[in-house]
């Protein structure tokens, strides 16, 4: 697995793939536990770097109520796929009847910015509407990140508003921008080029 570390030359329209955890992805779950200011805004202190493993020969990250999916992107020289980040997805209720999905993701610094973001919170969109019954996932971001906003907005989601100190980082609390997508909404604009299938 790449480290993340050094930038890697990919297409414009990077080729981008979801899959289940592996044991080896398990060493880019430590580093985004123990590596301060890997993650970015979501940094919210050291976490026990054992828990991934753990986690891992419990379910393979599979659970019935929450999971992860490792984010893969095509090399354009050797063809082979690289681990680039994680997507995660936990459900949730509201008035205990009605299901949502709540979605979100972290890449490795040297792979922001390339348009993968977005690409892969649709094809968890899609995959999540394919294999559940639920009518809506909703994803929280931060108001200063505003490359997470737009990622959102061209993976088809609509910022719904304010959630007021929500958040506890970096010695206060924050607020929180809400984003949703029905099952109903109209595909992405920015789907109009193919992805690829999963």
């Amino acid at each position: 697995m790449d480290s993340g570390d050094t930038p890697v030359p990919v297409s414009v329209d990077p080729t981008v793939r979801l899959r289940p955890v592996t044991e080896p992805d398990l060493g880019m779950f430590r580093r985004f536990r123990t590596e301060p200011g890997l993650i970015g805004l979501d940094w919210a202190g050291f976490r026990d770097a054992g828990a991934p493993a753990r986690r891992f020969a419990e379910d393979g990250y599979l659970g019935e109520d929450d999971g992860r999916l490792v984010v893969e992107v095509e090399q354009e020289r050797e063809q082979e796929q690289v681990a680039v980040g994680i997507v995660s997805y936990t459900a949730g209720r509201y008035a205990g009847r009605a299901s949502y999905w709540e979605i979100g993701i972290v890449l490795l610094p040297p792979w922001r910015g390339r348009g993968i973001g977005w690409r892969a919170q649709a094809l968890l969109c899609d995959y999540l509407f394919q294999h559940t019954p639920a009518q809506r996932i909703q994803a929280g971001t931060h108001p200063e990140n505003l490359a997470e906003q737009r990622s959102l907005e061209k993976a088809g989601f609509q910022l719904e508003g304010v959630i007021r100190a929500c958040e506890f980082r970096a010695g206060r609390w924050r607020d929180g921008y809400l984003y949703s997508r029905l099952r109903d909404d109209p595909p992405p604009a920015a789907l109009t080029q193919a992805l690829p299938v999963m």
